[in-house]
């Protein structure tokens, strides 16, 4: 197996193209090979000499197929081609030609992305690295998802999802582009064990991208889907009690649609209804429940945990213990026990007085957080700024009154 040395700036991209040369005539015989071999080599000197860098990569790149799925070729062997045909965007004389030579390189990556598509996508995660232009960054990104995708390597790309809102502010890429990009990470989500609650989160950042404008009104009904799954996922999640999906045109739009409708109302029910609702919701729609997988036990559950933080939000601090019973369709018995159950999944904080039959709320999750709860939310924090400025006002004037009493008294002395 031959050996790529570097030596010399110009020397590994020669080497490559003489190694992918004889690779691809093998089996062509010496007569035929060696004079194909030299032409080739011939030419890549050229186009080094002349700088021409995408033509170089043009035919480096030409046996890249078979370099990817020949049983010769060791991986070691090929990350590193890969790593000298990947670097010829730092030689490129302007940014297009480094986005052409980066196009050239992706368009190779993802032919057959089901062979070694760990290998492929650490390459194009290392042309990402080398190139300067954001949107060129945006484009092999895109790429490296694609290869994740369809060759099933989610696990060489999820690390990289935390870091999404950073990307997508560095490459400065516009609403559709953003939608495209979310929509595709929720599908990679989508089968990933323990990620649920991420898939839920891209899920939430694609509908968020339709705002109900005019730009949108021919696309927005290619959302119902997703609209749908996301309204899915918040009710059979154990981890999410609040959203805003209510408030987005995306979602919205599944009120009047037949086939989505009752999703919607499913939704409406877990964000602004009670436990009784829902069982009135369920008699009538077992069936539509049990299609999407959800289980009747484990949405009571839920349903109970929403009932009660509605009850928190309409009571004025306490909430007896009749309140609770009736709302959660429980026992006296039981009141303790959906109050720690909401604690533990920190969605209440309280206390309880076991003696009065009162449960004292000091915090409660809001089940949607929208506008109104903006609104509330600023208002608190100015009250909390003007209770702090007439403390510090206070502080100030005792002060000045203590300085000056000592002053008084030093007079008095002398």
């Amino acid at each position: 197996m031959a050996t790529i040395v570097n030596t010399t700036e110009e020397e590994p991209m020669l080497a490559v193209v003489r190694f992918t040369s004889e690779l691809a005539w093998a089996d062509s015989g010496p007569d035929v090979a060696e004079p194909e071999v030299a032409r080739l080599c011939a030419e890549g000197q050229q186009h080094v000499l002349a700088g021409r860098w995408l033509d170089m990569a043009s035919l480096m790149l030409a046996s890249a197929d078979l370099l990817v799925l020949s049983p010769r070729v060791p991986d070691k062997d090929l990350e590193c081609i890969l790593a000298i045909i990947c670097n010829l965007v730092t030689k490129a004389g302007s940014e297009e030609e480094a986005l052409q030579i980066a196009e050239a390189i992706c368009a190779k990556l993802v032919q057959q992305p089901g062979e070694k598509p760990a290998l492929r996508i650490k390459i194009l995660f290392s042309l990402y690295n080398l190139l300067a232009s954001p949107y060129g960054k945006a484009f092999v990104y895109r790429k490296a998802l694609e290869v994740a995708a369809v060759g099933k390597a989610a696990d060489c790309v999820v690390p990289s999802f935390k870091n999404i809102d950073t990307f997508v502010g560095d490459w400065g890429i516009g609403k559709l582009e953003q939608r495209d990009l979310f929509l595709t990470v929720a599908r990679i989500l989508k089968d990933q064990k323990g990620m649920s609650k991420e898939y839920f989160n891209f899920l939430n950042k694609y509908l968020a991208t339709f705002d109900g404008s005019g730009d949108d009104a021919d696309v927005i009904g290619e959302a119902k889907e997703q609209a749908a799954a996301a309204i899915i996922e918040f009710v059979k999640s154990v981890d999410l009690y609040q959203c805003d999906l209510l408030d987005m045109p995306a979602v919205a739009q599944l009120e009047k649609d037949e086939k989505y409708q009752s999703v919607y109302e499913l939704l409406k029910i877990f964000l602004t209804q009670r436990l009784d609702s829902y069982l009135e919701f369920q008699s009538a729609n077992s069936t539509l429940l049990q299609g999407y997988g959800l289980v009747h036990e484990d949405c009571i559950t839920k349903m109970r945990l929403m009932s009660l933080l509605d009850l928190s939000s309409h009571c004025s601090g306490e909430i007896p213990y009749s309140a609770i019973t009736k709302a959660l369709g429980i026992n006296d018995d039981e009141v303790e026990y959906w109050i720690v159950k909401a604690i533990s999944s920190k969605i209440l904080d309280c206390k309880v007085d076991q003696l009065n039959q009162f449960v004292i709320v000091s915090r409660y999750t809001e089940r949607i957080f929208g506008i109104p709860q903006w609104k509330s939310l600023r208002s608190k924090l100015g009250v909390w700024r003007g209770n702090i400025a007439n403390a510090i006002s206070t502080i100030q004037a005792n002060k000045v009154a203590e300085d000056g009493g000592q002053g008084m008294q030093g007079l008095m002395i002398r």
